[in-house]
């Protein structure tokens, strides 16, 4: 009795704040979606939102909301060569380069790179053991019940993994923060790196497909590994609307999917 009342309430919810298609997304060839209405802070529909999922590079929001609020994104950060030992997505940072601190977490987000999001950890965490237990603590703080970290970057590992819901309440928490906001939604990013007395140029081109091809696309994060397959956090808000989407694994193509449901969701 008291499931068929939540689902009677699920389905009222659905209809009263967003026309989602939830047949429509029951066929979608996805491992996992979650998709929530951010201004009625109703959940417009779930599938597998408790399933034990690799995060892939999503896993890169936590690594820059860390780096945000530890006070040091106007810090310079001189490359190393454990900072340089990762793969496969990197900038090309060789040792003795000297980068800002908000470059790297730019580079991170941004383009996935993967020597940005270590240089990060294990400058904000004193190494790379003392970051992952910041980013658990963290995790656990938010909510985040059904997730353990092992890397600051996404690698896929017994040891690292997540849910939908968990990428959902990290994503919640990370847009709170402005300079988190700003730069999830940037489409490139150039900057400089310093080195025996040579500057030298580096461009971060965004992943996410939905910043060139949405107007009311505002971020968030990609993310792809063979096991963790294609995933996609992303957020759209246009007149009063916002909406947050969390896929994971999917076999369709995530910008187009992405924005049907942000059409149904932000124009019921």
């Amino acid at each position: 009795m008291i499931k068929k009342i939540s689902a009677l309430c699920l389905t009222l919810s659905i209809s009263l704040y967003a026309s989602i298609d939830k047949h429509e997304l029951d066929q979608l060839k996805v491992g996992a979606l979650v998709v929530k209405d951010l201004k009625t802070r109703h959940i417009l529909y779930s599938k597998d939102g408790e399933k034990r999922v690799s995060p892939a590079s999503l896993t890169k929001v936590m690594t820059a909301l860390l780096a945000i609020q530890s006070g040091k994104m106007n810090h310079t950060v001189t490359i190393t060569r454990e900072m340089t030992k990762v793969e496969p997505t990197i900038a090309g940072y060789k040792r003795g380069d000297i980068v800002l601190m908000s470059d790297l977490v730019k580079a991170a987000m941004i383009k996935s790179d993967n020597d940005a999001a270590k240089a990060i950890a294990i400058t904000v965490g004193g190494d790379e053991e003392h970051f992952i237990e910041m980013m658990n603590a963290k995790s656990r703080q938010i909510g985040m019940n059904h997730t353990h970290f092992s890397n600051p970057c996404g690698y896929d590992g017994d040891d690292h993994y997540s849910s939908p819901n968990d990428l959902l309440k990290m994503t919640e928490y990370a847009i709170k923060n402005p300079t988190f906001n700003t730069i999830s939604n940037l489409n490139n990013h150039s900057y400089y790196a310093l080195n025996k007395g040579k500057l030298k140029l580096f461009t971060a081109y965004t992943h996410n497909r939905l910043l060139n091809r949405y107007q009311y696309a505002v971020g968030v994060k990609t993310g792809f590994t063979n096991k963790a397959g294609a995933c996609l956090i992303a957020r759209a808000k246009k007149d009063g609307h916002d909406c947050l989407i969390v896929m994971m694994n999917a076999k369709v193509d995530r910008w187009k999917t992405a924005k049907v449901i942000f059409e149904q969701a932000l124009n019921s």
